[in-house]
């Protein structure tokens, strides 16, 4: 079992800057792709960006972030990233950080993950 413990998440004014957290615990290895997702009241859960390895580390984002966002990972302890920059009010959501012991899939797709944290609000005015 794994699991996933978000922080980080305020309120800010647009273009101001917020770094997400997200430790894991449990049964993971490197091997285990990890995202952050997001959702805002009456909208579904969309995906933001993910972290995996396969020979090297590749990252994806969605293009609403790309050149915003930067997601990473450390090792010890096992800790996800969000960092971001220039944030715009539609970036108002509940952030939720995602595991999943396979790399293959869509990784955009929430079914395509496993474990889930609680989630950490982000607020941009």
């Amino acid at each position: 079992h794994v699991q996933l413990v978000e922080s980080g998440g305020g309120s800010v004014q647009a273009g101001g800057s917020l770094r997400l957290s997200c430790v894991a615990s449990g049964r993971i290895d490197d091997s285990y792709r990890m995202g952050w997702f997001r959702q805002a009241p009456g909208k579904e859960r969309e995906a933001v960006a993910a972290v995996w390895h396969r020979g090297a580390i590749i990252t994806s984002y969605v293009d609403t972030v790309k050149g915003r966002f930067t997601i990473s990972r450390d090792n010890n302890p096992d800790t996800l990233y969000l960092r971001m920059n220039s944030l715009k009010p539609e970036d108002t959501a509940m952030y939720y950080c995602a595991a999943d012991p396979t790399y293959g899939g869509v990784w955009s797709r929430p079914d395509e993950y496993t474990y889930w944290g609680q989630g950490t609000q982000v607020t941009v005015s």
